[in-house]
């Protein structure tokens, strides 16, 4: 038995948050959404009205921030926290939907950020999901993961989670948001998402949950019993 690095990257809407927190928990490992580190990172910004094109701007806001993950029993789970504050479902609004791939795109911000996320592997037993994980922070990962879905069940999906934590939205900006966050994250020069050459591709959109969960437990499961 061996301890492995679990990375799952992929589209906005395939799953991949809520099938990593899964497989996290079926393998007994430490989840850690890499995704809602930049959000919050988003929030924080937004909150302080950064002007993201002043770079001075930019690198003293960041060292201000502390992000720390700190484990609640009650939960089970592991809770995001900035400058000792939980951040909660701040992170999930439409304003932090819409700016995160802009702040992402930040070099400053991307550095900052790679360097704490490697920080939590160093003790492997972790599973960690986002848009550069097999490729940047962990290209060393003994699996790596690359999801994707069809537009319209991402946005059908966005939507349903929206609904579930109360927040109202429009499918129609939810698809439009999708779409131009694939564009963006593509595209940007630094750390753009791209399915590493060793990656499994695992298409979600005629996937049960549970039956996309399985596929990855399987596979980690397969590496972790190796000699």
């Amino acid at each position: 038995m061996k301890d492995i690095v679990i990375a799952i990257d992929g589209y906005s809407g395939t799953g991949k948050s809520s099938t990593a927190k899964a497989v996290a928990r079926r393998l007994h490992y430490i989840y850690v959404d890499s995704g809602a580190m930049y959000r919050t990172v988003t929030l924080h910004f937004l909150k302080n009205k950064v002007n993201l094109d002043d770079n001075l701007s930019v690198i003293s806001h960041l060292s201000e921030l502390e992000l720390e993950y700190r484990f609640d029993n009650s939960k089970n789970d592991f809770e995001l926290f900035l400058n000792d504050l939980h951040v909660g479902d701040q992170i999930r609004t439409p304003d932090v939907n819409s700016k995160v791939s802009a702040v992402a795109a930040i070099k400053e911000v991307r550095r900052a950020l790679v360097k704490k996320q490697q920080a939590l592997g160093e003790q492997k037993r972790i599973v960690m999901d986002g848009r550069d994980i097999g490729t940047i922070v962990f290209p060393q990962a003994e699996l790596k993961i690359f999801m994707t879905a069809g537009i319209e069940v991402r946005a059908a999906r966005r939507y349903r989670e929206l609904l579930e934590k109360g927040i109202n939205s429009d499918p129609d900006e939810i698809s439009r948001n999708l779409r131009e966050r694939d564009h963006f994250d593509s595209t940007r020069s630094d750390s753009p998402l791209v399915k590493a050459k060793d990656a499994i591709e695992i298409d979600t959109t005629h996937l049960t949950f549970d039956q996309q969960v399985n596929k990855i437990v399987k596979l980690a499961e397969n590496i972790i019993s190796e000699n």
